[in-house]
C-alpha cells in the first residue's frame, strides 16, 4: 500500500509543533516562545542594581549602587515599574507574585521553551530585593527614588545624580496593601524554589509570614506612592491574596480559616496591581475542585468573573473596543488585557483537569471557550488587530519604535554626557525618531478603546511599558508555546 501524500493543513500544523509556532484564524503565524522569550528579556532591561555576567540586555549597566544610603539601608537591586528610574514596592511585588504564579502552574511550559531559569532569576531579582527590604521586623521599606525630581528629568538610570529618597511602611505610618502583596510574592515565590534551594525558600516563606502578621497586626492604607501608585481598592484584596498564597505554601490551617471567612460577596471584573481579588477566586478554585466545599464560595465568584469577562456570555460587560480587545481604561491598559489572558489561561486549565464548566445564565461554556479568548487576547497584542501591528517591541509587523522609557531613547553615545534636565527632554525625549537601544519585548501601553495607537515617545498612555504588563504576559504566552493537537 503506497504512502499517502500529507495535506497542506498538516504540513503546516506539524512545522507548527516542530517550530513552536501557532496557527491563528486569520493566517499569520506567532512564535510564542520568542514571545515569552523577549517578553522576560523586557524584566532584565528593568532591573536596577549591580547586573549579573548573563544580562542580556547589552545598552544597560549598573544602576542605583547607592539605593537606600539615605536610610543607612541597603536596598540596591529590584526593578523600576516602568519608563522611569523609579522603584514601587506594590507593583513590583505584584510583578514578582504573578511571575511566581506562571513558574508554578507553566513549569514545564517553561522548561519546554527553555525560559524556565531565566523565569526563576525573574523572579529573584525581585526577592532579593525584598529581603533586603523586609529585614526589619515592622518595618517595609517600599519606596527608592522620587517621582517628582525623576519626572523633570529624562535621564538613564545609569547616569542619575538626583537624590534618591527612601519611603517606609511601620507600626505608626502602616502599608497593609503593600506588606501584605510583599507577603504574597514571597509566599509564591517559596513554592517556586523549594525544589531547587530549600534554605531560600524556608528565608522566603518565613518573611512571607513575618509581613502578613504585620500587615493585618497594623491595618491601614499607605498614599505615599500616589498619585502614581494610589491602592483605590483598599487593603482587603491584598490580605486575602496574601493568606491564599501563604495557605497553598504551607496547608497551615491559620491561612485556611483567614480565607474562608473572609471570602468576598461580591464580583469584580478586573485583575491587575491594585485589584487581586479575582486572582484569589481563581488560585483557590483548584482547592474546591481538589474537594474542597469550604471553598465554593470562590469558585462560584471564579464563574462570575468568567462570565462578566467572556464576549460569548449573557452577562458579559467588560469594555471591549471594536476589535475585540480587552479596554478597561486608557494607560497601560494591556495589562488588563493580559490578566485577563493569564487567569483565563489557568482557569481553562483547572476545568479542562477536572471536567468542569462554567455556567453563565442558560449557557454553559468549558475550557475551550476560555482558552480561546485568552489566546484571542495575545494575539492582538501581537499583531492581529486593525493596525495590523505588534505591540511587543521588538516582536513582529511593525512592532513599537519609540516606547516611553528613559533607558531605551537615549543613545549610548551620548550616555557620559552631562546632563541638562530642562534641555534633557529637548535632547532625547521630543525627537520624533525611533529609540536607539531597543526594548526588547516590552509590551507598551496599547491601543485605544477604538483600536487607535499612536507610536511616540511623548503619548505615554500609548507607549509607556510597565513591568507588570510583561509578568502576566509570561504565563499566558508560557501556556500557548504547548503545541496544539494536531486533527
Amino acid at each position: 500500500m503506497g504512502m499517502t501524500r500529507p495535506s497542506a493543513a498538516a504540513l503546516v500544523a506539524w512545522l507548527a509543533v516542530l517550530l513552536g509556532y501557532v496557527v491563528v484564524v486569520n493566517g499569520d503565524n506567532f512564535s510564542y516562545k520568542e514571545a515569552l522569550t523577549k517578553s522576560l528579556i523586557f524584566l532584565e532591561a528593568q532591573r536596577s542594581g549591580k547586573l549579573p555576567p548573563n544580562h542580556r540586555v547589552a545598552w544597560r549597566g549598573d544602576s542605583c549602587l547607592n539605593d537606600g544610603k539615605e536610610a543607612n539601608m541597603d536596598l540596591v537591586g529590584g526593578y523600576y515599574d516602568a519608563g522611569d528610574n523609579v522603584k514601587y514596592g506594590l507593583p513590583m511585588a505584584f510583578t514578582v507574585t504573578t511571575l511566581a504564579w506562571s513558574a508554578i502552574v507553566y513549569n514545564s511550559e517553561l522548561k519546554s521553551a527553555g525560559e524556565l531559569g531565566n523565569t526563576q532569576a525573574a523572579i529573584r531579582w525581585g526577592t532579593d530585593y525584598f529581603l533586603k527590604a523586609a529585614c526589619k521586623r515592622n518595618k517595609l521599606y517600599v519606596q527608592v527614588g522620587d517621582p517628582e525630581k525623576e519626572h523633570q528629568c529624562w535621564v538613564r538610570p545609569e547616569n542619575m545624580k538626583h537624590p534618591r529618597p527612601v519611603l517606609e511602611i511601620n507600626e505608626k505610618t502602616p502599608g497593609t496593601e503593600i506588606a501584605a502583596e510583599t507577603s504574597a510574592a514571597l509566599a509564591a515565590s517559596s513554592i517556586v524554589f523549594r525544589r531547587i534551594d530549600r534554605p531560600y525558600a524556608h528565608r522566603l516563606l518565613n518573611k512571607a509570614k513575618m509581613l502578613f502578621k504585620f500587615a493585618r497586626e497594623h491595618e491601614g492604607s499607605f498614599d505615599g506612592e500616589c498619585p502614581f501608585y494610589c491602592s483605590f481598592s483598599g487593603y482587603h484584596d491584598e490580605l486575602l491574596w496574601a493568606a491564599a498564597w501563604l495557605y497553598s505554601a504551607t496547608r497551615d490551617r491559620t491561612y485556611f480559616k483567614y480565607v474562608t471567612e473572609e471570602a468576598l460577596h461580591a464580583v469584580v471584573d478586573e485583575f491587575n496591581w491594585d485589584l487581586k481579588y479575582a486572582g484569589v477566586q481563581i488560585l483557590l478554585s483548584k482547592s474546591f475542585f481538589q474537594g474542597g466545599r469550604d471553598m465554593q464560595a470562590y469558585k462560584e465568584h471564579a464563574d462570575s468573573f468568567i462570565c462578566s469577562a467572556l464576549p460569548q456570555s449573557p452577562y458579559h460587560k467588560i469594555p471591549m473596543t471594536p476589535a475585540g480587545l480587552v479596554h478597561l481604561r486608557d494607560g497601560a491598559n494591556l495589562q488588563y488585557a493580559t490578566g485577563i489572558s493569564f487567569l483565563f489561561s489557568i482557569y481553562g486549565d483547572l476545568l479542562q483537569r477536572f471536567n468542569q464548566k462554567v455556567q453563565c445564565g442558560d449557557k454553559r461554556f468549558d475550557s475551550t471557550h476560555l482558552l480561546a479568548f485568552a489566546k484571542q487576547q495575545m494575539d492582538y497584542i501581537l499583531g492581529q488587530n486593525p493596525q495590523g501591528r505588534s505591540y511587543m517591541v521588538g516582536f513582529g509587523k511593525n512592532p513599537p519604535k519609540q516606547a516611553h522609557h528613559r533607558g531605551a531613547s537615549i543613545p549610548l553615545s551620548d550616555a557620559n554626557s552631562e546632563v541638562n534636565c530642562p534641555m534633557s527632554f529637548v535632547r532625547w525625549y521630543n525627537k520624533n525618531t525611533p529609540n536607539p537601544n531597543e526594548l526588547t519585548g516590552a509590551i507598551l501601553g496599547g491601543p485605544d478603546n477604538h483600536d487607535n495607537f499612536n507610536d511616540e515617545r511623548w503619548s505615554s498612555v500609548y507607549t509607556e511599558p510597565c513591568t507588570y504588563i510583561n509578568s502576566l504576559a509570561v504565563g499566558a504566552l508560557a501556556k500557548l508555546t504547548r503545541p496544539l493537537p494536531v486533527k
